[in-house]
């Protein structure tokens, strides 16, 4: 995918519901030369999900441990769960050459450019509030509390829009076209003539 940059450091971020999961899975079917980092979290696994492919399911305690060892780049608790980045997993995959695409939650995409300011920041979202809130209730995942605190979460988030440097909506039945954009954004980021530095 390119040849005269250095590799990428991609930050895809968003509001609950806006299918960043879907997206990113998408993404890696394409085959493109990209090492998608695994994140931690010591929430329960759901039973769809599987180890080591959507997280690294951690207790709180290993959790706890991998924060006091300086294991992560980031971490942070959402809705009432620990989730981070460890270190060695992205280290590893810049220093292969790879791009490597990060999923965190805005509270984190933030974290990371204060760290980070050359990384590249993506944030995805669903059309508006109202279809977060009816993606939400599809997915049945969560009870009744739990998704008016995700909706006031997504508020939140929306208003940190301008803090990213791209936004891209994931419209509904849409999804190979947003793989499509962010693909380009990708090509056109290794085509940028002067990027801020920042060492892991």
């Amino acid at each position: 995918m390119h040849s005269q940059s250095e590799p990428l450091l991609i930050v895809i971020s968003g509001t609950s519901g806006a299918g960043k999961d879907s997206v990113i899975k998408a993404l890696q079917k394409r085959g493109l030369p990209i090492h998608f980092v695994v994140t931690a979290t010591s929430r329960p696994k759901r039973p769809n999900e599987v180890e080591g492919v959507d997280y690294l399911f951690v207790s709180r305690a290993r959790f706890e441990e991998m924060i006091a060892k300086d294991e992560l780049i980031e971490h942070a608790t959402v809705y009432g769960e620990y989730k981070g980045v460890p270190r060695q997993q992205v280290m590893d995959a810049l220093a292969s050459g790879k791009d490597v695409i990060l999923r965190v939650d805005v509270q984190g995409a933030l974290t990371l450019r204060q760290h980070f300011p050359q990384a590249v920041l993506i944030f995805l979202s669903a059309e508006d509030l109202q279809e977060v809130a009816q993606r939400l209730q599809n997915r049945s995942t969560e009870e009744e509390e739990e998704l008016r605190r995700r909706l006031d979460t997504a508020q939140w988030e929306m208003e940190h829009i301008c803090e990213f440097d791209y936004w891209v909506v994931n419209r509904r039945d849409q999804l190979e076209e947003t793989v499509d954009i962010l693909i380009a954004i990708i090509r056109a980021e290794h085509h940028r003539i002067c990027r801020q530095r920042s060492l892991l």
